[in-house]
């Protein structure tokens, strides 16, 4: 009976975010707010210059358009709701609105590591058989990978947050400025164990496998590269795959660090800045990575804006 009483399922939940501190606060609101209108307008471009520029009519770049979508959705799930905890005192969520944060922000993060899978993919057609790129990269295919990844990821995310445990043992303090699955799990009385193995698995699938495959095709890619005779050629090829391979690293290094390492009852301030970069930083910078050397963006920029520069 007293384990019962102890077991209460909790209305909200509090945020403790990082600091009380008025200036570290407002420090904060100035780089989320900055990181969130670089992310809407660099992304935004992009989704825009794609749908505009028919030359950007491609595989590489529709794909890249989901990706920008993707992460906005992304940001906008999280900071929004960091901006407001970081303006008030006693930051609080309700319970089906941390729910609803929690299973669209893990929705969103997993299928970001499978569109980048695919983004690879596309890269090694490319290189490994551009004379019949456009036709195995054909609408229809293209079309089902990016609806492959957004339907796999939901499978995927569905399963973990319905084995989480719901009973938590009165204590509704969220040691983060997100609702995070790791966070949310420091809460919960009752055993883990299980929920701790589905989520590693689940992980495995969404986080390992995917950057397993894009490390092979990168392999492919290299090996595929070194055969080209041309300098000229090879540094063409290699530069159409830098972008990618940069966005890669950033956020597969630290979502892998983050969910499959041993996940223990105390939660530090480390992960809650690792989160900030998968998060905030890299929805944030993709746009950036993607067209600070690209010319086919900046022509496509120049052209909407009525501007004719040199090439």
């Amino acid at each position: 009976m007293e384990e019962e009483e102890n077991q209460t399922m909790v209305a909200e939940f509090i945020f403790t975010g990082f600091s009380n501190h008025p200036t570290t606060r407002m420090m904060l609101t100035g780089f989320f707010l900055v990181a969130y209108l670089v992310t809407l307008v660099g992304n935004g471009l992009i989704i825009l210059l794609t749908v505009y520029d028919t030359h950007l009519h491609t595989p590489m770049y529709f794909f890249l358009s989901n990706l920008s979508f993707l992460d906005i959705c992304y940001s906008t799930t999280t900071i929004p709701q960091a901006l407001v905890n970081f303006s008030v005192d006693r930051p609080t969520i309700s319970y089906a609105r941390c729910s609803c944060q929690l299973l669209t922000s893990l929705y969103l993060g997993c299928t970001e590591c499978l569109l980048l899978a695919v983004m690879a993919y596309d890269r090694y057609v490319a290189i490994a058989n551009p004379l019949h790129y456009t036709l195995i990269m054909s609408k229809t295919e293209r079309t089902n990978l990016a609806l492959g990844s957004w339907t796999v990821a939901f499978l995927l995310t569905v399963v973990p947050v319905i084995l989480m445990p719901s009973c938590v043992c009165g204590k509704n303090e969220i040691d983060h400025f997100a609702c995070e699955l790791s966070a949310l799990m420091k809460l919960v009385c009752s055993d883990t164990s299980k929920s701790q193995i589905v989520m590693f698995i689940t992980g495995s699938l969404s986080l390992l496998i995917p950057f397993s495959f894009i490390l092979f095709s990168y392999m492919c890619i290299i090996l595929t590269i070194l055969q080209i005779r041309s300098v000229a050629g090879r540094s063409k090829a290699f530069s159409t795959c830098g972008s990618h391979l940069t966005v890669v690293t950033v956020f597969y290094s630290t979502v892998i660090f983050k969910y499959l390492k041993p996940q223990g009852k105390s939660f530090h301030r480390q992960d809650k800045i690792i989160s900030v970069f998968y998060l905030v930083v890299t929805p944030m910078l993709n746009p950036l990575i993607y067209t600070l050397r690209n010319q086919e963006v900046t022509g496509a920029l120049r052209k909407m804006t009525g501007r004719k520069g040199d090439s």
